[in-house]
């Protein structure tokens, strides 16, 4: 898998980003030769959940401010309730994700992460997954939701998405497959 020198933007909130779905896709790019950059709206670090309880503290590298598409080779969105739905309030967010979805580079979303997809208005005729409570907010943006561990839609760019961290074992190697470029 041709992972080395690949850049992928990790996009959270200042909190409530739920940590496995933040730390294994991460230490998954990062064992395969990729580097994961953390990028948030201000300096400092972001605080990870465990579900409700906090969890661990991660150095913000990069701010929303900074950050631009033609940097970096894919994106990745991960959940949380509060970290969904901050990261969609933020409009340099909303333009990140639209940037990379226009210049055709994989995204991968899972759980709550995908409520920045919805605002950004790349989700119409796409087809994905995520917690079921956001199963309807798709569906009224356009996208075609159903309930499975991973699923990939080779549209414009690819959208490898998964619904909670039980799934994060089938949503690794299909996000690794999307970044290097190998998707089936």
């Amino acid at each position: 898998m041709a992972l080395q020198g690949k850049k992928v933007a990790f996009v959270v909130a200042k909190e409530g980003i739920e940590q496995a779905e933040l730390v294994e896709p991460w230490n998954a790019l990062r064992e395969s030769g990729a580097q994961p950059i953390l990028v948030s709206e201000n300096r400092g670090q972001v605080q990870a959940f465990d579900h409700l309880d906090k969890a661990d503290l991660f150095d913000v590298d990069v701010t929303l401010a900074d950050a631009s598409a033609a940097d970096f080779d894919a994106l990745m969105l991960p959940g949380g309730v509060a970290n969904g739905d901050e990261v969609r309030t933020l409009p340099a967010a909303v333009a990140l994700v639209r940037a990379f979805a226009d210049a055709g580079k994989p995204i991968g979303v899972i759980c709550h992460g995908g409520w920045v997809l919805i605002e950004a208005g790349v989700v119409k005729g796409r087809m994905l997954t995520s917690w079921p409570s956001l199963a309807t907010d798709y569906r009224n943006a356009g996208a075609n939701w159903v309930d499975e561990q991973v699923v990939v839609d080779d549209g414009s760019f690819t959208l490898v998405s998964s619904r909670k961290p039980a799934d994060l074992r089938a949503f690794n190697r299909e996000f690794l497959d999307a970044v290097s470029g190998e998707v089936q």
